[in-house]
Protein backbone atom coordinates (compact mmCIF):
# COMPACT_ATOMS: atom_id res chain seq x y z
CA UNK A 1 0.00 0.00 0.00
CA UNK A 2 1.23 3.31 -0.78
CA UNK A 3 1.27 6.35 1.38
CA UNK A 4 0.90 9.82 -0.23
CA UNK A 5 2.36 12.85 2.30
CA UNK A 6 -0.26 13.75 4.34
CA UNK A 7 -0.72 9.80 5.46
CA UNK A 8 3.05 9.52 6.55
CA UNK A 9 3.05 12.56 8.12
CA UNK A 10 0.01 11.32 10.33
CA UNK A 11 1.99 8.38 10.37
CA UNK A 12 4.76 10.12 12.40
CA UNK A 13 2.72 12.36 14.01
CA UNK A 14 2.01 15.96 13.22
CA UNK A 15 3.17 17.20 16.47
CA UNK A 16 6.20 15.14 16.20
CA UNK A 17 6.97 16.63 12.61
CA UNK A 18 6.36 20.25 13.67
CA UNK A 19 8.19 20.04 16.65
CA UNK A 20 11.12 19.46 14.62
CA UNK A 21 10.62 21.74 12.21
CA UNK A 22 10.62 24.70 14.74
CA UNK A 23 13.63 22.82 16.14
CA UNK A 24 15.93 22.99 13.26
CA UNK A 25 16.78 26.72 13.64
CA UNK A 26 17.78 25.58 16.84
CA UNK A 27 19.78 23.22 15.80
CA UNK A 28 21.96 25.42 13.08
CA UNK A 29 22.60 28.01 15.30
CA UNK A 30 24.43 25.46 17.62
CA UNK A 31 28.46 25.63 17.68
CA UNK A 32 29.89 22.89 16.35
CA UNK A 33 33.07 20.96 18.25
CA UNK A 34 34.83 22.49 15.32
CA UNK A 35 34.09 26.00 15.46
CA UNK A 36 34.27 26.20 19.54
CA UNK A 37 38.07 24.71 19.06
CA UNK A 38 38.72 27.52 16.22
CA UNK A 39 36.92 30.09 17.79
CA UNK A 40 39.46 29.75 20.88
CA UNK A 41 42.69 29.68 19.00
CA UNK A 42 41.31 32.69 17.21
CA UNK A 43 40.60 34.70 20.72
CA UNK A 44 44.06 33.24 21.96
CA UNK A 45 45.61 34.36 18.74
CA UNK A 46 44.35 37.77 18.58
CA UNK A 47 45.45 38.24 22.38
CA UNK A 48 48.41 37.54 21.17
CA UNK A 49 49.14 40.03 18.14
CA UNK A 50 45.98 40.94 17.27
CA UNK A 51 45.01 44.49 16.50
CA UNK A 52 46.12 48.26 15.26
CA UNK A 53 50.11 49.03 16.40
CA UNK A 54 50.29 52.74 15.11
CA UNK A 55 54.07 53.53 15.10
CA UNK A 56 53.58 57.03 13.77
CA UNK A 57 50.47 59.72 13.23
CA UNK A 58 50.64 61.63 10.17
CA UNK A 59 48.66 65.03 9.95
CA UNK A 60 47.61 66.02 6.71
CA UNK A 61 45.23 69.26 5.50
CA UNK A 62 41.23 68.53 5.28
CA UNK A 63 41.27 68.44 1.70
CA UNK A 64 43.25 65.61 1.26
CA UNK A 65 40.04 63.70 2.72
CA UNK A 66 37.17 64.28 0.09
CA UNK A 67 35.31 61.54 0.91
CA UNK A 68 35.67 61.74 4.91
CA UNK A 69 38.93 59.55 4.57
CA UNK A 70 41.78 59.35 2.91
CA UNK A 71 42.07 57.05 -0.32
CA UNK A 72 44.97 54.97 0.17
CA UNK A 73 46.03 52.73 -2.45
CA UNK A 74 47.87 48.99 -2.13
CA UNK A 75 51.13 49.46 -3.36
CA UNK A 76 50.70 47.54 -6.35
CA UNK A 77 47.78 49.68 -7.05
CA UNK A 78 49.60 52.89 -6.14
CA UNK A 79 50.76 55.91 -8.65
CA UNK A 80 54.70 57.21 -7.65
CA UNK A 81 53.43 59.79 -6.68
CA UNK A 82 51.37 58.76 -4.10
CA UNK A 83 52.82 59.77 -0.99
CA UNK A 84 51.49 56.71 0.85
CA UNK A 85 50.20 53.36 0.47
CA UNK A 86 49.61 50.14 2.18
CA UNK A 87 49.86 46.15 1.68
CA UNK A 88 47.75 43.34 2.84
CA UNK A 89 48.17 39.51 3.18
CA UNK A 90 46.14 36.47 3.85
CA UNK A 91 47.19 33.60 5.53
CA UNK A 92 45.43 30.74 6.14
CA UNK A 93 46.12 28.62 9.87
CA UNK A 94 43.66 25.99 8.39
CA UNK A 95 42.17 25.55 5.48
CA UNK A 96 39.15 23.56 4.50
CA UNK A 97 35.79 23.55 6.74
CA UNK A 98 36.18 25.12 8.59
CA UNK A 99 38.60 27.18 8.03
CA UNK A 100 40.70 30.02 9.83
CA UNK A 101 43.46 33.05 8.90
CA UNK A 102 45.46 35.83 9.67
CA UNK A 103 44.97 38.86 7.76
CA UNK A 104 47.62 41.78 7.97
CA UNK A 105 47.73 45.07 6.49
CA UNK A 106 50.52 47.72 6.80
CA UNK A 107 50.36 51.53 6.04
CA UNK A 108 54.08 52.69 4.45
CA UNK A 109 55.28 56.12 3.76
CA UNK A 110 56.77 56.00 0.38
CA UNK A 111 59.64 58.56 0.75
CA UNK A 112 61.60 56.51 3.27
CA UNK A 113 59.30 53.10 3.56
CA UNK A 114 58.65 53.69 7.22
CA UNK A 115 56.13 51.43 8.71
CA UNK A 116 53.25 54.09 10.24
CA UNK A 117 51.24 51.36 11.46
CA UNK A 118 49.73 47.78 11.27
CA UNK A 119 46.50 45.92 12.02
CA UNK A 120 46.14 42.09 12.43
CA UNK A 121 43.15 40.26 13.00
CA UNK A 122 42.02 36.41 13.03
CA UNK A 123 39.05 35.09 11.61
CA UNK A 124 36.84 31.61 11.45
CA UNK A 125 34.14 30.39 9.07
CA UNK A 126 32.48 27.74 8.22
CA UNK A 127 32.41 24.05 10.05
CA UNK A 128 28.59 24.18 10.62
CA UNK A 129 26.20 21.91 10.68
CA UNK A 130 25.21 21.09 6.68
CA UNK A 131 21.99 23.09 5.27
CA UNK A 132 20.21 25.33 3.56
CA UNK A 133 22.09 28.55 5.34
CA UNK A 134 24.92 30.45 4.84
CA UNK A 135 28.27 29.66 6.49
CA UNK A 136 28.92 30.97 10.34
CA UNK A 137 31.95 33.23 10.82
CA UNK A 138 33.86 34.72 14.00
CA UNK A 139 36.47 37.38 13.53
CA UNK A 140 38.63 39.00 16.55
CA UNK A 141 39.49 41.90 16.47
CA UNK A 142 36.37 43.62 15.32
CA UNK A 143 37.92 46.91 13.88
CA UNK A 144 40.95 45.49 12.51
CA UNK A 145 41.18 46.30 8.66
CA UNK A 146 43.44 48.76 6.76
CA UNK A 147 40.13 51.92 6.93
CA UNK A 148 40.61 51.11 10.63
CA UNK A 149 44.30 51.53 10.51
CA UNK A 150 43.96 54.60 8.39
CA UNK A 151 41.70 55.90 11.04
CA UNK A 152 44.22 55.64 13.71
CA UNK A 153 47.29 56.94 11.42
CA UNK A 154 46.26 59.74 9.30
CA UNK A 155 44.23 62.89 11.19
CA UNK A 156 43.36 66.45 9.91
CA UNK A 157 44.88 69.62 10.19
CA UNK A 158 41.57 72.02 10.95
Amino acid sequence: MRMNGYDYLEGIGMKTFIALLLLLPVIAGCATPSQIMLDAEVKRLCAIDGGIKVYETVRLPAERFKLGYLRLLSKDMAKPEDEYYYESSMSYIEKGNPEMWQLHFKIYRRVDNKLLGEAISYARRGGDIPGPWHDSSFMCPDRADVSDLEKRIFTKID
